[in-house]
Order: structure tokens, then sequence, then C-alpha cells
């Protein structure tokens, strides 16, 4: 994950905010992760471990920092019923994230949501995976219920082959 400041280095054009393209300094051994138990997934990023730079690119790497991983485990039973010779019956269950484990999006990433505002949002998640890739239709994406991260879901099927 790319974490920028908001703010936006180059005038008269619209890279601020969510846009923005400039990366802040990095505070010297303060960690880029806090434990918060209340937080989605555990953790948080630590907002006091960046500094804005004076100008141009601040000295964090590009992509330095990690979101969270995603945990999914999916299952498909399947049975034939032979019921003549040439007519059979194919019961089938499909269940997504069987354990219903958490997924969550990445961390919001801007530091500053407008040039002299902090984002009160930054190093938290606020949705699951399945909802940050996408919502389907116009926006792009599947329906959340059928992406990675999505809650369990199960799929019954019947099927008469003849």
């Amino acid at each position: 994950m790319n974490v920028v400041t908001g703010k936006n280095p180059f005038p008269g054009t619209f890279l601020s905010g969510t846009f923005s393209v400039q990366r802040p300094n990095v505070v010297p051994r303060v960690p880029f992760y806090l434990d918060e138990s209340g937080a989605p997934g555990g953790k948080i990023i630590n907002a006091t471990a960046f500094s804005l730079p004076t100008s141009g690119q601040g000295d964090l790497g590009r992509n330095a920092l990690r979101g969270f991983g995603a945990t999914q485990i999916d299952l498909t039973l399947r049975r034939q019923f032979r019921l003549t010779e040439r007519i059979s019956l194919q019961a089938r269950g499909d269940f997504f994230n069987i354990f219903n484990h958490p997924n969550f999006g990445s961390f919001q990433n801007y530091l500053y949501s407008s040039p002299r505002v902090p984002n009160p949002l930054f190093g938290q998640s606020t949705s699951t995976l399945a909802s940050y890739l996408g919502s389907g239709g116009q926006s792009g994406g599947l329906n959340p219920l059928y992406q990675i991260g999505g809650p369990r879901s199960i799929q019954l099927a019947l099927k008469l082959q003849f």
C-alpha cells in the first residue's frame, strides 16, 4: 500500500486528497503499525510515523506498507444419482468463505483530506475486501457476495441430465 500526504505538490492540478501522489517522510524509530483491539483487523497505521515533506516527495518508499491478507476457505460437494440408464440427477452444494472469516479492505492511505484538515480515518480499514474491490454494475467488479473476502454464501443446485 502506498501512503500519501493528501496534499497537492503540483499547483493547478487535481492531485490532492485521495488522488495525491506526494509521499511523506518517515519519522525515525516510530512504528508504522499500532495494535488497536477496536479497529478492523486489530491494527491501524500510526499517523505519527510520518511527517510532511517541505517540497517534492518524502523519503517513504512507494508501496512500503502492507494491507491485510485474505483468508477464505471454499468447499464444493457434488453427488450424482443414476435414475435410469440414460437419466441421472446431480446434486451440488458450493460453500464460499465457509468459516465466515472477516477480510478487510485496504487502509485509508492519505494523511490529509484537504490542505489543512487531517484525515480522521487515516490508517483505518473502512470496508471489507469484497466491497473494496467493487460493488458490481456500472461501478465495476462483481457483486460483493461473489468476490473473495465476501460473507459466507451457499449455492445449491440440482441438474437433470439425459
